[in-house]
């Protein structure tokens, strides 16, 4: 029909690296059947947002339109694709496909918030279409830096799109399916109305290597080292994983593994059938009791988390086991752009025990799992979609991405986070632009975009926090008495400082008033004489919270 339109949304990811969530439309306008892909969560910085666990984009905008969601497509197992799907399967009732090793990873996630398994469907790739009202989708085989990446084929009486998810082109990945620019040549055929890629190396010149690559590398380090090796990367990664355990095991030493997020996604990759199995490991506890010569620990923590293993090694002993002088510490790892301090404190308290750091500076221990310029160029030649819309990276990746596309001739639209892409005949517009924004994992509780907490904890941090609470006696005639107490000022004697305090919001309240009382008036005043008398003594606006008791 005249009226239908095809339409792409991205909610996260799009700006950004982390939080991906991507929801394509079809249908009538202000009708159109709603499909997501993925459900991701970006982490943290302390200074910025302190006390949240795990920031999560904004799904109002497709919360309000929950009943005309036909399914929700994870494409793969990392966090910043998933780790949103328990949230986003509490608001909106709909299917979760994914393949057997995501689904294992996602399960979990969703129990966390309650929901049933039950509303996983575990697909393969390359077999029957997924059918989700108007959308027809197929997952592609993909290489990655996890098991079972895919890239996903969406068809619509609108016209066919490639959403690439994460991939790299490797064809001796290790574990998984090997990728070339001809694997998705084959399956996703020409014609393509739109290819949604991957932007993150768009601005690396060089052609991505292979995971096989790294194996070789990591046998020479551990092979030359005389003490214990303790080796950190990404959890998921369950292919480096697999060759740093190999290589321990090949040196004579004994494989230690610390940190649940590494046993969780070994379990999962065993249990989906990702591998067959796996060199033996020990118990922690055993191998502090052998020489340092004959262990490789292999540790969580590669991104500087303060609970991670890699950092309990850093302060002190862990599970039995503590680093020493004359021991490697190998990061086979890249750090994520906003990482870079906490990783530095991990190294600096490592060097200070005498232990030698190994980074991947030099680009010998780690390859990336997203396709480099050359790559991008590959795909976008033997597809050849009526246009690219770049994804998944900060602007100046996606920008990249675009003028390479410009470069093959292929038409091209930067779109950030909110803006929805209608694809025309005559190429895609960005039809509208929705509010978009971030929501915080606190503890237990959502808190919603708008929500002050977030904002009120950093200015506490910054500036302090008064609690002042009026307590009012009479009848007739109230007379107040006051109670302050100060947090996080610099007051050489605080209690001195509370007695000031107090007969400041007395005098500006009045010792004797009238009833009935207008208790906002008196909050707001002794709230602004309190923060203006903090602000004249050290130069700092604390949060002053005010509160009135009233006795007979």
């Amino acid at each position: 029909m005249a009226n239908e339109r095809l339409f792409y949304l991205p909610l996260g990811g799009a700006g950004e690296i982390g939080m991906n969530a991507y929801v394509y439309g079809y249908g009538p306008k202000g009708r159109e059947r709603l499909i997501l892909v993925d459900a991701g969560v970006t982490f943290p910085d302390a200074a910025a947002t302190p006390g949240v666990d795990l920031i999560v984009p904004d799904f109002s905008w497709l919360v309000q339109r929950s009943k005309r969601v036909e399914g929700i497509f994870i494409s793969h197992a990392h966090e910043d694709h998933l780790g949103a799907i328990g949230i986003i399967c509490s608001k909106i009732d709909a299917p979760v496909y994914a393949r057997p090793f995501t689904a294992s990873i996602a399960s979990r996630k969703l129990e966390e918030f309650g929901v049933s398994p039950s509303a996983l469907r575990v697909v393969s790739p390359g077999s029957a279409e997924t059918k989700a009202g108007p959308f027809s989708v197929t997952f592609l085989k993909a290489a990655h830096s996890v098991p079972e990446a895919s890239g996903l084929l969406l068809k619509t009486p609108g016209g066919a799109i490639l959403h690439t998810g994460d991939f790299k082109f490797d064809e001796s990945p290790v574990i998984g399916e090997s990728m070339t620019a001809e694997t998705w040549k084959s399956s996703a055929g020409t014609g393509l109305k739109a290819l949604v890629c991957d932007s993150t190396n768009s601005l690396q010149s060089r052609k991505g290597r292979s995971e096989a690559s790294v194996g070789p590398e990591i046998q020479k380090l551990i092979d030359r080292a005389t003490g214990m090796v303790v080796a950190t990367t990404f959890a998921s990664n369950v292919a480096r994983i697999k060759q740093i355990a190999e290589a321990g095991r090949r040196a004579d030493r004994e494989v230690v593994l610390l940190g649940r997020a590494l046993h969780r996604m070994l379990n999962a990759a065993l249990e989906s059938g990702v591998i067959s199995g796996f060199p033996r490991t020990i118990d922690s506890y055993e191998a502090a009791k052998l020489s340092r010569k004959n262990v490789l620990v292999i540790a969580t923590g590669s991104q500087g988390e303060p609970r991670a293993a890699t950092m309990q090694l850093a302060v002190g002993k862990f599970h039995g086991i503590e680093v020493e002088s004359g021991d490697i510490l190998l990061y086979s790892s890249k750090t994520i752009p906003g990482n870079e301090k906490a990783v530095l404190r991990v190294i600096n308290l490592m060097a200070r025990k005498g232990v030698e750091v190994i980074d991947d500076s030099a680009e010998i221990y780690h390859v990336s799992g997203h396709p480099n310029e050359p790559d991008l160029e590959d795909l976008h030649r033997a597809l050849n979609p009526e246009c690219v819309i770049p994804m998944h990276g900060e602007h100046r990746h996606m920008l990249a991405h675009a003028k390479l596309a410009n470069r093959s001739g292929i038409n091209s639209l930067v779109a950030e986070n909110g803006c929805l892409v209608e694809f025309r005949k005559r190429g895609p517009i960005i039809a509208e632009e929705v509010e978009t924004g971030r929501a915080y994992l606190d503890g237990f509780e959502l808190v919603e975009p708008g929500d002050s907490v977030v904002g009120d904890r950093r200015r506490i941090a910054q500036n302090g926090y008064v609690s002042v609470v009026l307590t009012g006696r009479g009848r007739k005639r109230v007379r107040f008495d006051a109670a302050v107490a100060t947090v996080g000022l610099p007051a050489k004697d605080a209690e001195e400082l509370e007695l000031h305090l107090e007969e400041i919001a007395l005098s500006e309240v009045g010792d004797k008033l009238p009833a009935p009382l207008n208790a906002d008036e008196i909050k707001s005043a002794a709230s602004r004489a309190v923060r203006r008398e903090v602000s004249e003594i050290f130069g700092k606006k604390p949060v002053v919270a005010v509160k009135i008791v009233y006795r007979d």
